[in-house]
Parts: C-alpha cells; sequence; structure tokens
C-alpha cells in the first residue's frame, strides 16, 4: 500500500539552519505511486541518491534542468553530498516534498511551510 505521507528523520548537518539532526519531518510522496509530487524551486525533497538507492537525501531542490532536478545543501560547508558530487536528480528519484518538521519529543516547536526562511 502507498501512503501519501510519509516521516523522515534528519541525521546531517548538511540542511543546517533549517533543519537539524534529530528533526523529523513529513513528506508528502503524492496520491500516485510511481509519480513524484510536484516541486518547485525553493522547496525541501527527499531523494533518492542517484547511485545509492538505499540512501534518502534530503535537500533543496533548486533549478529544473534537462536531467532533473538540482538539489542542493543548505550547509555546503558540511561536506555534504548533493547535485554538486552527482549532478540533476532524475525526476523518479525524488520520494517526496517536505510538508511539516517537529521535533523530538520535549520540544514544542512545529514549522509548516518552508523552514529557514
Amino acid at each position: 500500500m502507498h501512503w501519501p505521507v510519509q516521516r523522515i528523520a534528519v541525521a546531517e548537518h548538511s540542511m543546517e539552519p533549517a533543519l537539524r539532526p534529530g528533526d523529523w519531518l513529513l513528506v508528502w510522496r503524492g496520491l500516485r505511486p510511481g509519480r513524484p509530487p510536484r516541486i518547485r524551486p525553493g522547496q525541501i525533497v527527499i531523494a533518492r541518491h542517484p547511485e545509492r538507492a538505499d540512501m534518502l537525501l534530503v535537500k533543496r531542490a533548486e533549478r529544473l534542468l534537462p536531467g532533473g532536478w538540482w538539489l542542493a545543501s543548505d550547509n555546503s560547508a558540511a561536506g555534504a553530498v548533493d547535485s554538486r558530487s552527482f549532478g540533476p536528480a532524475p525526476h523518479q528519484m525524488i520520494e517526496g516534498r517536505f510538508l511539516m518538521r517537529y521535533h523530538r519529543a520535549g520540544a514544542a516547536a512545529i514549522t509548516r511551510g518552508k523552514p529557514g526562511t
């Protein structure tokens, strides 16, 4: 069964300050399996690494190119893996779009939409 919403944990520092390790994200995967949701430049997306399909990436969709989306890290100093190392991510590698962030137990803040802006 394909659930349209998925929960993802942030594990690395590549999206700081918008997202931090330990944050949890709700991600919209879309209603149709195999068809990624609509993405606009500037949105945070979840994508499969083009060379390691078992690895999920949390990145910002910067721009749409002929080969797919250019995915960027907000914190390039973290030595992050993004389109600078593997090029544009093909459309079928996009798993979903960021909906909302929530923190681990004990934290009160909830952020909707586009964090960091």
